[in-house]
């Protein structure tokens, strides 16, 4: 019986670790040696070590080039997403519903995914012409509303180390392909707090994207707005800018602390 209990004992501590080691890699919001983890969640480094292999091995974890640095893996990236989708998601969806019932046109909440932007959920507006992207489709960071917006949320190294991954490529002819006028849209985008897509993802379709912050003023998903440009006007988008803020702050309520 002494036996079982140390062996539970062990095993509760094993995962507890395991949990802590991906909280940490996940809240630092970059890539961490296995010394800078060692030395954020007080534990040997053969112990840290050997934990970041498994974790690797199983998914949950990523080796960047170089080897050194381990990142969020594709499995926990699909288990925080599929949190986000699960937490609170009739309230989020009233509060989307709202929205589109309020200005006519298809909302979205949006997280960041790598390198990508995922629809965590979506309300469709009642047009006959719109856009089907169902929750878990995945679209570019600079060429998409939300995406630009994550972009220009992001701090300094890691956006400059995500710029210099991403290949730019042309979506459309009003797709930024120029580094450094992406750049500059996203100086612009972080001064006035919202993003806009100007037929630079799909031809014809225009969006606006303004961020769900959580407590520390981090900008952790997006709320966006997207319609045929034919019949939404984003001047207009714009001056409706208090609605789609207020609405961000209630969809931030439900996110977990």
């Amino acid at each position: 019986m002494a036996r079982q209990k140390d062996d539970e004992r062990d095993s509760g501590s094993a995962i507890n670790r395991v949990l802590d080691l991906m909280e940490a890699i996940a809240r630092t919001g970059r890539a961490l040696t296995v010394p800078e983890l060692c030395g954020i969640l007080d534990l040997p480094k053969p112990t840290a070590h050997r934990l970041c292999q498994r974790l690797e091995n199983e998914g949950y974890l990523a080796r960047e080039p170089g080897g050194r640095h381990y990142a969020v893996g594709p499995r926990l990236m699909r288990l925080s997403i599929d949190v986000l989708r699960w937490g609170a998601g009739a309230e989020r969806r009233s509060i989307l519903k709202g929205i589109v019932d309020e200005i006519g046109e298809t909302c979205n909440f949006t997280a960041l995914a790598g390198d990508e932007v995922v629809y965590v959920d979506r309300v469709e507006a009642r047009w006959p012409l719109r856009l089907h992207l169902e929750p878990g489709s995945r679209v570019p960071l600079h060429c998409t509303a939300s995406g630009k917006l994550f972009l220009a949320s992001m701090p300094p190294a890691r956006r400059e180390r995500t710029l210099s991954a991403m290949n730019l490529s042309p979506f459309t002819a009003h797709t930024i392909t120029d580094r450094a006028k992406l750049e500059d849209e996203l100086a612009v985008i972080a001064s006035q707090g919202y993003s806009l897509d100007r037929e630079e993802f799909l031809l014809g379709l225009v969006a606006i994207a303004v961020p769900v912050k959580d407590r520390s003023g981090a900008t952790i998903a997006a709320l966006a707005c997207h319609a045929p440009g034919a019949r939404f006007d984003l001047g207009k988008a714009v001056e409706r800018l208090p609605l789609f803020l207020e609405a961000a702050t209630r969809l931030a309520a439900t996110l977990p602390d």
